[in-house]
């Protein structure tokens, strides 16, 4: 076989469905976010980042990172099974568990990995449980009920009296439940409390991904579980550290026991290095400080309202959700790409076109997350852009 023939026949073909996809040359720099620079272009306003709230950018956060840096270098050092625990391990950790109210909580690489590890370690080690997986649930989840070899059963999305009839069929056979709280491409929240209220009708075990819901919910960050009131009836809450939070990494949270036994048999864990203890002290400040503060998540809800309100007026279609992800949609990956790359050039937007597989063929569109540091000025310079591109690709508008 040609093998160098047949990587770039299949990268052509990508390239002419117009799903190829292209990496904009970003610098991000301290203080200035959400503007950057764009090799090329120059500073460009980012409207598509997942550090929804800018607490990458917070004095506290990068000051613990500095402070632990110095401290201690800037690795760990391996995996923690070989390298020992830091105190910044075990702290993130207790302010993790806290954050959600649970007795433990255990730290991985990143969310993909907290979810493939976890899911994978479950479904191999329950024995004969069957895993009921919403049929939108992210790669990660997919991935990791697959490499665990037990049974899976999708239910339809968010659809939980479909979910009630496919746990009755099962019979007595263990089971878990998988499902996210608020789905990145739609925006859209799950209903946590019939969901929750199906799991504990079949003695089902509950795993909530709630990845793009921390810091952005609830009285103190914990996600859509701690805003509902529901986190304690859940067992497992999976969560990032490279959202909302500023940093990166994954983590899981639950009993104590849960905790321990994904530690002890998930080889997503056991064998890769940990997290450096600077990643783990600034997370464990970003943390805190959203515990204990408000005013991002109210500012940034704002900015959300601001943003649809005035994509309503001028017409531009967008995906109606209840949470802080504004899908503008398109219907076609060239366009899709085209509007991107005008943004970028000529009005200095940065947004980047979401297109086949991360969703549907024919769902193409602009995934946009304003944040409190956007400002109204920017908001109407991203919705005048908009209006101009609508025109010049013949789009059509929403009607009010």
């Amino acid at each position: 076989m040609d093998f160098q023939a047949h990587f770039s026949a299949r990268l052509g073909a990508l390239k002419d469905e117009g799903n190829y996809r292209i990496f904009a040359d970003i610098t991000r720099r301290r203080g200035a976010f959400p503007t950057a620079g764009c090799e090329g272009v120059g500073d460009v306003t980012v409207w598509c980042s997942n550090d929804y709230l800018g607490m990458s950018q917070h004095p506290q956060v990068v000051g613990a990172m500095i402070e632990a840096v110095e401290a201690c270098g800037t690795g760990a050092g391996g995996t923690r099974n070989i390298s020992g625990n830091t105190m910044h391990h075990l702290a993130l950790e207790a302010e993790l568990a806290d954050l959600h109210g649970k007795e433990g909580a255990l730290l991985f690489t990143s969310g993909y990995v907290s979810n493939w590890a976890s899911l994978s370690t479950l479904g191999s080690q329950i024995p004969n449980v069957a895993i009921f997986s919403d049929e939108k649930n992210h790669a990660s989840m997919i991935e990791g009920i697959r490499h665990s070899r037990a049974d899976k059963v999708l239910w339809r999305h968010n659809d939980w009296r479909d979910l009630d009839r496919k746990l009755h069929a099962a019979g007595d056979r263990p089971k878990l439940v998988a499902f996210e709280s608020v789905y990145s491409m739609d925006g859209d929240i799950a209903p946590l409390r019939e969901i929750v209220e199906v799991c504990e009708a079949h003695g089902a075990l509950s795993y909530i991904d709630e990845v793009h819901a921390v810091g952005m919910y609830g009285p103190r960050g914990g996600g859509v579980s701690e805003e509902l009131g529901l986190a304690h009836r859940i067992d497992l809450i999976e969560g990032t550290l490279g959202k909302a939070f500023g940093v990166v990494g994954g983590y899981v949270t639950g009993s104590a026991a849960l905790c321990d036994f994904i530690r002890s048999f998930a080889s997503g864990f056991i064998f890769t290095t940990a997290l450096p203890p600077a990643v783990a002290a600034a997370a464990k400040a970003s943390i805190m400080h959203l515990k204990g503060s408000a005013s991002e998540r109210r500012l940034q809800r704002a900015r959300v309202a601001e943003l649809r309100a005035k994509l309503d007026r001028a017409g531009i279609p967008h995906m109606p959700n209840d949470s802080h992800i504004i899908p503008v949609m398109i219907g076609d990956p060239v366009k899709c790409r085209m509007i991107s790359d005008i943004l970028m050039r000529d009005h200095g937007i940065y947004v980047q076109p979401i297109n086949y597989p991360t969703v549907p063929k024919g769902t193409e569109r602009l995934r946009i997350t304003p944040g409190p540091l956007h400002g109204s000025a920017e908001i109407d310079h991203l919705v005048n852009a908009l209006s101009q591109l609508w025109a010049h690709c013949a789009l059509s508008r929403a009607v009010a």
